[in-house]
C-alpha cells in the first residue's frame, strides 16, 4: 500500500521536454496504468476492518472524514458492535459515544443503526453485493455503495470521491466532467474493467499524498510526462517553475 513515507521513492527528475502537449485521452490512461501497475499493484483501501460489515460501518463513517480518523474509532466501535445483530440492538445515543469525534457523529449514529436492521430484516444479516441493493440502506450513497462493491466484491464499480475527481481531472483522465456521476462514467469507459477496482485505490492514494488540492508536489509526482495540470501549469507557463512550492 502506498503510504505518506512513501513519497521518496516517487521523485522523478523534472524534465519538461519529455512532456507530450499532444498526447491523446487513451494514451494517457495507458500511461496512467501502466504506471500504477507497475509501481502499486496492491494498492487498496487505509481504512482498517476484517469482513464486509466492518468496512461497510468505516466508509459509512468516513464520508466528509479522513481515513485516519475513522480508525482512530473503529476499534472500539467494533470490540462493542462485532456484528449487526448487537449493532441494530443498540441506539443511536450509545452508537454516538464511540463516533462522536467523527464528522456528523448524530445522523451516523442513527444511519449505522438503520443500516444494522435493514441488513437483518432484509438481507439475512450479509453485506448485499448490488449497488443498487447497497443504496437501499440508511447512509450509503452511491459513492459507499460503490466502494463496497468493488473492494468486496471486486465488482468494477469506481466510487468518485473528492481525491478521484481532482486527480482524475488534473492528469485529463475526464474532461469537463461537473459531477462525480459524469466522471465516473468517463472513468469507467477508459479503464479496463479488471482494473477498474484498483484504479479508483490508485487515485485516491496519489491524490491523498501527492496531488494535494491546494499545493500538489508536482516536484515528486512520476505521472508529470503525462499530467494535463503540469502541461498547461509549468510547461505552458515556464515562469512558474521558479515560484511555485511544487519544486
Amino acid at each position: 500500500m502506498f503510504k505518506k513515507s512513501d513519497d521518496s521513492r516517487l521523485r522523478t527528475k523534472y524534465q519538461p521536454r519529455n512532456v507530450s502537449l499532444s498526447m491523446l485521452k487513451k494514451d494517457r490512461y495507458k500511461a496512467f496504468i501502466d504506471y500504477f501497475s507497475e509501481h502499486q499493484p496492491n494498492a487498496e483501501t487505509e481504512l482498517h476492518y476484517t469482513n464486509p460489515y466492518e468496512l461497510l460501518v468505516a466508509v459509512i463513517l468516513s464520508a466528509q472524514c479522513t481515513d485516519k480518523r475513522v480508525n482512530m474509532v473503529t476499534p472500539a466501535l467494533f470490540q462493542r458492535f462485532p456484528d449487526p445483530e448487537s449493532l441494530a440492538a443498540s441506539t443511536s445515543d450509545e452508537v454516538f459515544e464511540y463516533i462522536r469525534s467523527i464528522s456528523y457523529p448524530n445522523n451516523k449514529a442513527k444511519h449505522l443503526v438503520g443500516m444494522a436492521k435493514m441488513l437483518l430484516e432484509k438481507f439475512q444479516g450479509e453485506v448485499p453485493s448490488t449497488v443498487d441493493n447497497l443504496q437501499l440502506m440508511p447512509g450509503v450513497g452511491r459513492k459507499t455503495a460503490n466502494v463496497i462493491a468493488s473492494v468486496i466484491f471486486n465488482m468494477p464499480t469506481m466510487a468518485v470521491d473528492t481525491h478521484v475527481f481532482r486527480v482524475s481531472a488534473r492528469i485529463g483522465l475526464t474532461s469537463n466532467a461537473k459531477t462525480p456521476l459524469a466522471a465516473e462514467k468517463q472513468l469507467i469507459k477508459f479503464i479496463p474493467q479488471d482494473k477498474i477496482h484498483i484504479a479508483h485505490h490508485w487515485l485516491i492514494l496519489h491524490g491523498r499524498y501527492i496531488c494535494l488540492a491546494r499545493s500538489p508536489k508536482c516536484g515528486v509526482c512520476p505521472l508529470t510526462s503525462f499530467c494535463k495540470y503540469f502541461e498547461q501549469n509549468f510547461i505552458k507557463n515556464p515562469k512558474l517553475d521558479s515560484k511555485s512550492k511544487a519544486f
